[in-house]
């Protein structure tokens, strides 16, 4: 009863998902999905195991791999935590030493050390919280640390979701390269490495337009349009096959801008920039009505991690309003739950 009950569960967590992934990924509710359905998944299996128990019980192999199994997953969850904290301080200090001490490099070396905090030393204050402000005052930073945490991980996997895709050709009538910072006249390699990408994916859309967006920027000579046209032209692509927008300072601006030199009105188009740039790009896009998808390109995995969390950053500047409303009603349900509770 119980395994079909939780078969019927999963066979919808996975026709949801489905259907986001198919309607529109662009959206923080394809990592909610994909979560849910692979809860919906463990709980199908914790049925099933229980209900064929006697069977495995007379098969030894079957109830060591179980056995091992649980274990190496209880080992990861235990470990988990203190790996994220010193993988995010060594990335932290690595990107410092390579990228120089800015304050958008300050990230993950700060994540880091407030993770470490939550962890280690706020419980031992909650211990020391005697009175019911002060409990009530860790419960509520403990939920808003957690809130935060999972948010993250959902945004991550969202974004890992648009990153997943089976085919390059998708009769693409434009391809829209995210400009970044140049040198002077020149592309740097994270630049080139979007156009690179953008090249590969035309290959593959032979009757599509490269628009190759970016405007001048502080310390730049030229605009980042012109020289990534510079860039493109120099790696074989047809000057004609090629649409410049030299005006945007901004991603959004990138996109509005880009949208305007489209001569078709409901065009397929391939939004290209750097792997952990794409989601958020993706979501603006979308609040502006562009249908697309994202392609990234790769980059240096110590540069990544610091990246994310400024790309969460600015989710968070962009949907602060709906979250700080969810996690105020959660907020003022636990309060009024803690109260009922003390004067009952």
């Amino acid at each position: 009863m119980l395994c079909g009950i939780s078969f019927i569960v999963l066979l919808i967590a996975v026709l949801v998902y489905a259907g986001i992934m198919v309607h529109d990924p662009r959206t923080l509710w394809s990592g909610v999905s994909f979560w849910g359905m692979l809860a919906c998944l463990a709980l199908f299996l914790f049925f099933i195991i229980s209900e064929y128990s006697e069977h495995l019980v007379s098969h030894d192999w079957i109830i060591g791999i179980l056995a091992v199994l649980f274990i190496a997953v209880v080992l990861c969850a235990l470990a988990l935590p203190g790996f994220m904290v010193v993988m995010f301080f060594v990335e932290g200090v690595r990107v410092i030493r390579r990228e120089g001490m800015k304050p958008s490099n300050l990230l993950a070396l700060l994540f880091a050390v407030l993770l470490y905090g939550y962890l280690a030393v706020w419980p031992g204050i909650g211990d020391l919280t005697e009175h019911t402000f002060g409990t009530m005052a860790y419960a509520i930073v403990s939920f808003a640390a957690a809130y935060v945490l999972v948010l993250m991980s959902m945004y991550t996997f969202s974004a890992l979701l648009n990153l997943v895709h089976l085919k390059k050709k998708r009769n693409a009538d434009y391809i829209v390269v995210l400009g970044s910072g140049i040198l002077g006249t020149r592309v740097t390699p994270l630049l080139a490495a979007r156009i690179d990408k953008g090249i590969e994916l035309l290959s593959c859309n032979p009757n599509a337009i490269l628009i190759l967006s970016g405007g001048q920027g502080q310390g730049e000579d030229i605009s980042e349009g012109e020289a990534m046209t510079a860039y493109a032209i120099g790696k074989g692509v047809d000057i004609e096959k090629i649409i410049i927008e030299a005006k945007s300072v901004s991603t959004e601006e990138n996109l509005l801008f880009s949208r305007r030199l489209m001569e078709k009105e409901n065009p397929n188009v391939i939004l290209v920039t750097t792997a952990y740039h794409v989601f958020r790009a993706l979501l603006l896009a979308r609040g502006q009505g562009m249908k697309c998808v994202g392609y990234g390109a790769k980059t240096k995995w110590y540069f990544t991690l610091n990246a994310l969390l400024r790309e969460f950053a600015g989710y968070l500047k962009l949907t602060w309003k709906r979250h700080a409303l969810v996690a105020g009603i959660l907020v003022g349900i636990m309060i009024t739950t803690r109260l009922m509770a003390l004067f009952l």
